[in-house]
């Protein structure tokens, strides 16, 4: 079923949802203007990094507010939902603190830190009566719709193995150069191990297991979600991983990594190269007995099999290729999706049973990965 959106005028000229984002970095700084200009209004701004909190300001409407403490930000009178954008240590207290308060969340992927945060943070969420949708923006993009249909037609046959990939030539910042600007280390590291200010730390939390998953959890939390939706699994049975600290040598978690998942009746590779953009960015390859699909960033290709009485070494040529479908889809469903949910209090495109399933297969390749052993669920 497709996604269902309501024009923003549905809203009338009186009610525009306002809303406080936590955590203006990277990611933070693009959900920012998003939702203003889809319409919402941004009342309120908190981030442990003074400069970030002031390039918020500056691009939010006069009287917005500043925090320092995401406490302070949700306790604001007036706010309709919260955006948390920040390190994945910080999404279950953060969660946890505006639910409390009766708001409605928009909380970035990965949903959590580990498994059992996600079975708790999902009984949490369902003893309350708010919206929260994940930050897995691939749940609100037509084409990929479009795409789940055709599998679920029969376009493939059935899927026997699944491969999901990112490529980037990607320089972490690990530097060890003093930061720019004022740091509030200690709300940053909030509930994470306490340790003296590391500036590599902050500019690359991604790389320490501390504060996230690592490019495990980021990036695979999307891709293992498609590869989990297209082909009516849930989280899988088996993990193993093998991996490497390549370029980012004083990181604690991989940038190049293959890890292999096990389902009841196929299997799927998850492979992350931060060290070469050949083949750039994100592909998922589903490999079916009547045809393969491709799909990456700009749509997806369908290649039909060879006739099983060719010779093996058979291999489909251009002429093969029997769909071809571009991504035309805007940036910003996912988050108009959301304010959709607000108005209408219907579940959003990635509720945090999906969010939670899809992060669980990573979950377990990082413990593979970390202790070397095949892991399995249970």
């Amino acid at each position: 079923m497709a996604p269902l959106f309501i024009p923003r005028r549905a809203f009338g000229a009186n009610d525009r949802p306002s809303f406080g984002i936590i955590g203006t970095g990277n990611r933070g700084g693009w959900l920012h203007p998003a939702f203003m200009k889809l319409g919402a209004e941004c009342v309120a701004v908190c981030d442990t990094y003074e400069p970030y909190m002031e390039r918020a300001r500056a691009l939010s409407p006069a009287g917005c507010k500043t925090y320092a403490d995401y406490h302070d930000l949700i306790a604001q009178p007036g706010l309709d939902f919260v955006v948390v954008a920040t390190p994945d240590h910080q999404h279950r207290p953060m969660l946890y603190a505006a639910l409390k308060a009766g708001k409605d969340v928009y909380l970035e992927k990965p949903f959590s830190l580990n498994q059992a945060q996600s079975e708790e943070m999902v009984r949490t969420v369902r003893g309350t009566d708010r919206i929260v949708q994940v930050g897995m923006q691939r749940r609100s993009m037509p084409f990929i719709y479009n795409a789940k249909k055709l599998i679920d037609d029969g376009a493939l046959g059935k899927v026997w193995h699944a491969r999901a990939a990112w490529n980037w030539n990607f320089l972490e910042w690990l530097g060890e150069s003093p930061l720019e600007g004022k740091l509030d280390w200690e709300r940053f590291l909030g509930d994470a191990p306490q340790r003296p200010l590391d500036p590599k730390r902050f500019r690359w939390w991604r790389g320490f297991w501390d504060y996230s998953g690592g490019n495990m959890t980021d990036q695979g939390t999307h891709l293992m979600d498609v590869v989990q939706w297209m082909t009516g699994n849930s989280s899988p049975i088996s993990a193993v991983c093998g991996g490497a600290v390549s370029r980012a040598k004083t990181a604690e978690a991989p940038d190049v990594f293959t890890a292999v998942f096990g389902y009841p009746a196929m299997t799927a590779t998850w492979t992350l190269c931060y060290t070469s953009a050949y083949d750039f960015d994100w592909s998922v390859t589903f490999q079916g007995e009547k045809a393969t699909m491709v799909m990456n960033r700009k749509g997806y290709r369908i290649f039909k099999e060879p006739e099983p009485s060719a010779a093996p070494w058979s291999a489909g040529g251009a002429d093969t290729v029997i769909a071809d479908v571009p991504d035309t889809d805007r940036g910003d469903l996912h988050q108009q999706n959301f304010l959709d949910c607000i108005k209408s209090r219907k579940q959003p495109n990635c509720t945090v049973e999906i969010a939670a399933s899809a992060v669980a297969g990573p979950h377990m390749a990082n413990i593979a990965y970390r202790e070397n052993r095949k892991v399995t669920a249970g």
